[in-house]
C-alpha cells in the first residue's frame, strides 16, 4: 500500500494526540482470509477514558460555537481525502473484514457520499418563529445535544465510523467513537482523514477497549449525553439500560431479519439475479441482509432451484482477489455459529440445496453460501438473525399471508418485496413492519433518506436530515 498502510500500533486518538501500546493492553487483530495477525491494537485504560470525556466536554464548548458554514467545510474535506484515499481505504477494510474488494470500493464511495450530505445539511437546522402579537415572539430552536458516545460494528469498517461522526459533527456536537476492536485500521485511517481536513482534535476522539468495560464507563459519566449504537440487539438492550440511568438521548440500529416477498408476477430471472447477489453481499454479515425467502407457491420450487445454482457458482476467496464474489466470514465465531443454525434447520425438515459447511482455504474463516428449503417456522434460524450466509426459503400463498409472515418476529429493519401489481406495491408499503421497505430493487440506504429500524431492531434514524436531527434538542424560547 502507498499512502495508507495497515498500521495499528498508535490505535488511540485522544485531545488531538495518537497512543499507542505503552502501559496498555493489546489485542490482536486477524486477517479473515488467513487467521493470521495483521497487528497489534492497543486498548484504551481508564485514564485514557477520562481523558477523552474531558477532551469531548471541552471540544463541545468551542465545536458548538463553530459556524455551520465552518463545520460543513471539515465535513467536505474529509469526504475529498476518503476519495483521494479510496483505494488504500478499501484494501484496509477488505484485510480487516474480509469482504470483495469490489464491494469495499463500493463502501468507500458510500462513505465520501454520506460525508458530502452532512455538510450540505449542516447549514440547513432551521428553527422556526411562532405567529405571536406584536411586540413579541415565541422561537423554536434546534441545538447540539451534547458529547455523543458512539459504538459501531465491524460489518463495514469505513462506513460505520462516518454513520457516527458524520452527523455528530454537523450538528455541533463532539464525539468519543469505539469502533470495533475487530476492524480497528479503517476506523483508524477515516480519523486520520478527520484529522488532516482540520477537525480540532477535542471533537472526536478514538478509543478501543473491552467493550462492556469501555460502553459502562463512557455512559455513566455526566458528560455524555447522547448514546448512538450500532450492532445486535441484545447488546443495544444492554446499552439502553445503562443509558437509563441519565436519561440519556439514543439512537439504535440495531440486528433485523430481512423478510423476502416474492409474488409470482415478477420478472423471476431478474429477481433471482438482484437477491443472490445481494444475500451474499460481505458473506451474509449484513444488518439489512435479505434472509427469509417468502416465494409464491406458484414460482416457489422455481425460485429454490434459480437460487440455489446461482448461489453454488459463486467464487469465494480472499477478497484482494479480483475474480472474488464472496468473502470469508469476519472472525473464527461466525462459521461455528452458522454451521449450528443449518444443523438445527436440517433436523427440522428443511431441504439443503447448496453449502451447509465451512469451506477449506488455508486457515481463514469461509463458509460455502448456503440455500434452505422448506424451512420450518421452528427452526432456530427463521427466528435469530443468521448473520451469515444461509437463504431460508418457504412458500406462501396468498398476500396476506406473505404480511403476516413477514411481520411474524419481533425485528423491523429492512424488508424486500419483488412485485409488478402496483396496487399490492402500495399495500406492502402500508403494511409491512420495517422502517425501510425496497420493492423490486435491494438498495436500503442512500445519503439523504433515513436508515433505521422499528420494534427490537431499534429507534431513530441515521443518515437524511432525521440523521443530524438526532444529535439536537430542540428548545423553545418565548419573548415578551
Amino acid at each position: 500500500m502507498t499512502a495508507l498502510d495497515f498500521d495499528v500500533k498508535t490505535g488511540l486518538y485522544i485531545a488531538g494526540e495518537w497512543l499507542g501500546a505503552a502501559g496498555r493492553d493489546t489485542q490482536a487483530v486477524l486477517n479473515p482470509a488467513t487467521g493470521q495477525p495483521l497487528g497489534d491494537l492497543p486498548l484504551a485504560t481508564t485514564a485514557d477514558m477520562d481523558r477523552a470525556l474531558e477532551a469531548a466536554a471541552r471540544g463541545f464548548e468551542t465545536w458548538r460555537k463553530v459556524s455551520p458554514q465552518e463545520r460543513a467545510a471539515v465535513l467536505l474535506r474529509t469526504a475529498a481525502l476518503v476519495r483521494e484515499r479510496a483505494e488504500d481505504l478499501a484494501r484496509l477494510a477488505t484485510l480487516e473484514e474480509g469482504k470483495p474488494i469490489v464491494e469495499a470500493r463500493g463502501e468507500v464511495a458510500a462513505t465520501a457520499a454520506l460525508l458530502e450530505f452532512h455538510a450540505g445539511e449542516a447549514v440547513r437546522i432551521y428553527g422556526r418563529v411562532l405567529p405571536r402579537p406584536t411586540g413579541t415572539r415565541s422561537l423554536v430552536l434546534h441545538q447540539p445535544v451534547g458529547p455523543v458516545a458512539a459504538f459501531c460494528a465491524w460489518n463495514f469498517p469505513v462506513m460505520n465510523p462516518v454513520r457516527k461522526l458524520s452527523p455528530a459533527i454537523a450538528a455541533g456536537c463532539s464525539v468519543i467513537l469505539k469502533p470495533s476492536e475487530e476492524t480497528p485500521a479503517s476506523a483508524i485511517a477515516i480519523l486520520r482523514c478527520f484529522q488532516d481536513a482540520g477537525l480540532p482534535g477535542d471533537v472526536a476522539q478514538l478509543v478501543f477497549g473491552v467493550p462492556d468495560a469501555v460502553s459502562r464507563h463512557l455512559l455513566a459519566s455526566p458528560i455524555t449525553r447522547k448514546l448512538s449504537f450500532t450492532g445486535s440487539v441484545p447488546v443495544g438492550k444492554h446499552l439502553l439500560k445503562l443509558a437509563a440511568d441519565t436519561v440519556m438521548k439514543s439512537t439504535m440500529e440495531l440486528g433485523g431479519h430481512g423478510p423476502v416477498l416474492v409474488f409470482d408476477d415478477c420478472d423471476l430471472d431478474k429477481t433471482l439475479d438482484t437477491l443472490v447477489t445481494h444475500k451474499f453481499r460481505n458473506a451474509g454479515q449484513v444488518c439489512v441482509a435479505p434472509t427469509r425467502f417468502h416465494v409464491q407457491e406458484g414460482i416457489y420450487e422455481r425460485f429454490a432451484k434459480g437460487f440455489a445454482e446461482r448461489a453454488a457458482a459463486l467464487k469465494i476467496g480472499d477478497g484482494l482477489s479480483s475474480d472474488t464474489q464472496m468473502g470469508p466470514m469476519a472472525n473464527p465465531r461466525r462459521p461455528e455459529a452458522i454451521g449450528a443454525m443449518i444443523e438445527d434447520a436440517v433436523k427440522n425438515g428443511a431441504r439443503k440445496l447448496t453449502g451447509g459447511e465451512a469451506k477449506a482455504d488455508g486457515d481463514g474463516f469461509f463458509f460455502a453460501p448456503t440455500v434452505l428449503a422448506d424451512v420450518s417456522l421452528d427452526a432456530k434460524a427463521m427466528n435469530e438473525e443468521p448473520f451469515g450466509p444461509i437463504a431460508l426459503i418457504r412458500p406462501f400463498a396468498t398476500t396476506e399471508d406473505a404480511i403476516a409472515e413477514a411481520n411474524r418476529l419481533p425485528f423491523g429493519l429492512g424488508a424486500y418485496c419483488f412485485t409488478e401489481n402496483g396496487r399490492r406495491q402500495n399495500q406492502l408499503g402500508d403494511e409491512i413492519e420495517a422502517g425501510m421497505i425496497a420493492i423490486n430493487t435491494v438498495r436500503l440506504s442512500w445519503g439523504d433518506a433515513p436508515f433505521g429500524g422499528v420494534k427490537e431492531s431499534g429507534y431513530g434514524s441515521e443518515d437524511g436530515p432525521e440523521g443530524i436531527a438526532n444529535h439536537m434538542i430542540t428548545k423553545a424560547v418565548h419573548i415578551a
